[in-house]
């Protein structure tokens, strides 16, 4: 396992992070578990969770897949050994049954991270992030931004930074991190914070071979500002292992969530059997390329799987160990030019 340190912290991070969504749905806690302890045997020191997982968030569910990790550490005592990642969820109309207020008040915040800190069994998380925007923006799967002159949001970025500098203070958040963001809202972040406030340490956000739009104005931010970027859903909720190409297995995340269908458009399958192909060609697992691709990128400081069996884990952990040639790396290019983006 390689590791890299996020700008402006002293964490230094796996490059593969284990994501926790399926934990509480999909998986149970002896299976978490043990995803957990091989990742952690194979070198991984990166967790990343949130308050409304498992996915998707229901009231049934909420917060399971924290009190799966925070059972562990319990058990294990290896905290000082992770990283560990955190969300507070942003507004939605779908889940009241959390909070009937879900802005970014300094009183939801923490009522937020005294929640997820009792779940995980622990007194500090390492990144404490927003887990989408406030304001009216394109993310999840919204190609174009559209102004909405009805909007009530009203900027709010140093508000929100003074209370993540209240956590701090007390030693509950080590650092603050963002997600699903894009570049206007990165950098009003980064404009607050030189005035004193915590500097935004991780970007994290949706990034694979069907979906490269951050390439198009966030990465240039990300180098120049100097700001670590976590990569989610790398594979596209599996369309790029190519399992859905022919059919929809049963049991698949896509079969049991249709709904969820961001990564399953049109153009993405036609995107991803002409990547399957390149990897063919050249000896490789499609899963494997995916995420080297992902890593391989040097604004990429982890990449976050998600893993709904053991045999997933290992093939997703043994992408560390391929390097793509210049030649592989012209031939996704040559697609991407062609399908652009077709799961953004």
């Amino acid at each position: 396992m390689k590791y890299n340190s996020i700008p402006h912290t002293d964490l230094n991070v796996s490059e593969i992070c284990l994501g926790s969504m399926t934990w509480g749905e999909q998986n149970t806690q002896e299976e978490a578990h043990q995803q957990i302890a091989y990742a952690f045997e194979n070198g991984v020191n990166f967790i990343d969770t949130a308050e409304m997982y498992s996915f998707p968030g229901r009231k049934e569910t909420q917060g399971s897949s924290e009190r799966i990790i925070g059972q562990w550490l319990a058990k294990n005592r290896k905290r000082d050994a992770l990283v560990l990642a955190s969300k507070i969820l942003g507004p939605n109309r779908g889940f009241r049954h959390l909070r009937d207020d879900l802005s970014f008040s300094k009183e939801n915040i923490t009522a937020a991270l005294h929640g997820s800190l009792k779940r995980l069994q622990t007194d500090y998380i390492d990144i404490y992030q927003l887990h989408w925007p406030e304001r009216n923006t394109n993310y999840f799967g919204r190609r174009d931004y559209k102004h909405r002159d009805d909007e009530r949001w009203e900027d709010n970025f140093a508000e929100i930074l003074h209370a993540m500098q209240l956590h701090i203070n007390e030693g509950k958040i080590r650092y603050f991190g963002i997600s699903n963001e894009n570049p206007w809202g990165l950098m009003r972040y980064l404009e607050e914070s030189r005035k004193g406030l915590p500097r935004v340490a991780t970007v994290q956000n949706s990034y694979s071979l069907i979906n490269r739009k951050d390439e198009v104005g966030l990465t240039e931010i990300l180098h120049r500002e100097n700001v670590g970027y976590l990569a989610y859903s790398p594979l596209g909720f599996g369309q790029l292992t190519g399992k859905y190409l022919d059919n929809t297995p049963q049991n698949s995340r896509y079969q049991l969530f249709p709904n969820y269908s961001r990564y399953h458009k049109p153009n993405a399958y036609v995107a991803t059997k002409k990547y399957k192909e390149i990897a063919e060609e050249h000896g490789l697992s499609l899963t494997q390329m995916a995420l080297a691709f992902v890593r391989q990128k040097p604004f990429v400081h982890s990449t976050i799987i998600g893993n709904t069996s053991m045999e997933q884990l290992k093939e997703n952990l043994g992408s560390m160990n391929i390097v793509l040639s210049e030649e592989v790396l012209k031939a996704i290019d040559a697609i991407h030019e062609s399908i652009p983006n077709p799961a953004p």
